[in-house]
């Protein structure tokens, strides 16, 4: 399996709900290294997983759409506890749909699957992966 990688960051303000958070229950914000890696067995007739380019600005734009933002206050976010595994899976399914409409050009009809890693700290990261 081949893959690429591309890489953003977010910052965020959320609070959380549930003693298991301790003071995360608070206000409080956070600020993460976004890695999108995209898959797929085999290399295009370029000899790439997908444009490098194509796929850093539709990253861009997704993590645009989070980036100075209290998700407390966002409609899509209204109740749920916004956790770095929480937001990883946001990503990517927004990534995903990005390239399911065409973002990353005809290369990517031959993308198998997309991973999305939120870095919290230099010791601490979630992941979500998914099919394309």
């Amino acid at each position: 399996m081949f893959s690429i990688t591309v890489r953003d960051h977010i910052m965020i303000a959320h609070s959380f709900r549930g003693d298991v958070f301790g003071p995360a229950q608070r206000l409080h914000g956070a600020t993460f290294l976004v890695d999108a890696t995209f898959r797929r067995e085999q290399l295009d007739e370029d000899n790439i997983v997908v444009d490098i380019g194509l796929a850093t600005r539709e990253l861009g734009a997704v993590v645009s759409e989070l980036n100075y933002r209290n998700l407390d206050n966002e409609p899509d976010f209204a109740g749920v506890n916004t956790s770095t595994e929480f937001l990883a899976k946001v990503v990517a399914d927004r990534l995903a749909e990005r390239v399911r409409k065409g973002g990353l050009g005809e290369g990517a009809k031959g993308l198998a699957g997309l991973t999305v890693t939120l870095h919290e700290s230099h010791v601490a990261w979630a992941s979500y992966e998914r099919a394309l």
